[in-house]
């Protein structure tokens, strides 16, 4: 800043922030875009045992995820790795991914999202679950809007069979 000043400091103190159902896995909004200049945006993601992110591929931004409880799955491409807490990986733009709770507990990451502004689709996929059950035009048009789009790799069943998970929608 020009004038000397020192920039906003964002606080968010534990157990503070929005938190919303994205379906098979929760959020919990911790720092958005606007409180880091659009570098980064941070969310929680809670992981009910059983629970499976439909794959996905982001066209916009890279994701950073850190494990802090139980074991989540992670398959990016065709690399997969199962993480305990205390564990990180990369998922970077343009590559098909898919995560789920690996283990027979609840599970729950961090995800650093870069550059910002994916944390406002979690906060509308969460109004549009809160409002009822989403039509498939509605969820597809949002993801339109944010880069995102869905597939159904061959892969998917047998990760599905092995750790025991609820089928994501479409699979």
């Amino acid at each position: 800043m020009s004038d000397g000043a020192a920039p906003p400091l964002a606080v968010v103190r534990p157990g503070e922030g929005g938190e919303g159902d994205l379906g098979s896995i929760g959020v919990a909004f911790k720092l958005w875009g606007e409180d880091t200049g659009g570098a980064v945006a941070i969310v929680e993601h809670p992981f009910p045992v059983g629970a499976l992110v439909p794959p996905h591929l982001h066209t916009r931004e890279d994701e950073y995820s850190i494990v802090t409880e139980g074991q989540i799955g992670f398959r990016s491409g065709d690399r997969e790795v199962v993480l305990g807490a205390g564990g990180y990986i990369t998922k970077p733009r343009g590559e098909l991914h898919t995560m789920w709770n690996a283990g027979r507990v609840p599970a729950r990451m961090i995800e650093v999202i870069s550059p910002a502004g994916f944390e406002h689709f979690f906060r509308e996929l969460a109004g549009v679950i809160a409002a009822g059950r989403p039509r498939p035009d509605d969820v597809a048009a949002l993801a339109e809007r944010y880069g995102l789009t869905f597939g159904q790799p061959d892969w998917l069943p047998g990760v599905i069979d092995r750790y025991h998970l609820a089928a994501a929608p479409g699979a």
